[in-house]
């Protein structure tokens, strides 16, 4: 239960005063010895803790997955294994896992039809699996996605065909290996921001996504972004708060 919850449940009389106090003891994070749950970063940012899952044992990923959804957060792992799941479900019977992004989401929310879809755009198929993490992290915002996968420069009246849900996107990720030209040409076509993830997609010269990183970094397209080689997950996130902060400027 998050600080908004268990201060509803007292005033309802659903909450003794001792329960409500024990959870406000363990609000700001949850020791589990190994590591120190934030479970109060809802709170602060408008979204829970993400877990990074490679390097973690699959009983560490369970014991943080369930500690994050008692407190009535929802827990996203990113980098992920399939054993690692198999022990998240022994705790959260109702979590999903996408093996191509290697995402374990506990919950997926209903996405809010009101706002127009974020098109998630891949250079190529084998940029798929960082363009899933993106989208799935906007999706676990409840944040309406639209995938727009190899639609690269190779080919680029692929992506044309999708201009007008460019259009429409109040913010755009793109994910492109090779050598990011991507960015470029999105940024030119956009009125919305652009949140553009260089991948390790790419022969030698590619440098494991270094050359698509530079070329992000240096687009003559401006109101772009650029963040980590592979980090959908922070490429998501950074749309979903665009978006959320237009909302909230929306609301006053």
């Amino acid at each position: 239960m998050d600080l908004e919850g268990i201060l509803r449940a007292v005033q309802d009389g659903t909450l003794g005063v001792e329960e409500a106090m024990h959870s406000l003891r363990v609000a700001p994070y949850e020791d589990l010895g190994f590591a120190k749950v934030d479970t109060n970063r809802t709170l602060r940012r408008g979204f829970p803790e993400a877990i990074f899952g490679q390097g973690k044992t699959p009983q560490e990923v369970a014991q943080i997955v369930s500690s994050l959804v008692k407190a009535g957060q929802r827990a996203l792992v990113t980098r992920s294994s399939a054993e690692q799941y198999e022990a998240v479900l022994a705790e959260v019977p109702d979590a999903l896992y996408n093996e191509r992004a290697r995402v374990i989401l506990s919950d997926l929310p209903e996405a809010d039809e009101s706002v127009p879809p974020i098109c998630v755009c891949s250079g190529g198929t084998a940029d798929m699996p960082v363009a899933e993490e993106a989208a799935l992290t906007i999706e676990a915002r409840g944040l309406p996605v639209r995938r727009l996968y190899d639609v690269g420069v190779a080919g680029i009246h692929r992506l044309l065909d999708h201009l007008e849900d460019l259009w429409r996107s109040p913010a755009i990720v793109v994910v492109a290996g090779m050598e990011g030209a991507l960015t470029s040409v999105v940024g030119g076509l956009v009125d919305a921001p652009v949140v553009s993830v260089p991948t390790s997609v790419g022969y030698g010269a590619h440098f494991g996504g270094l050359a698509p990183l530079l070329a992000m970094l240096n687009s003559c397209a401006v109101g772009t972004a650029v963040v980590n080689i592979d980090n959908g997950f922070g490429a998501g996130t950074y749309a979903a708060m665009i978006v959320n902060a237009a909302r909230k400027l929306e609301r006053k």
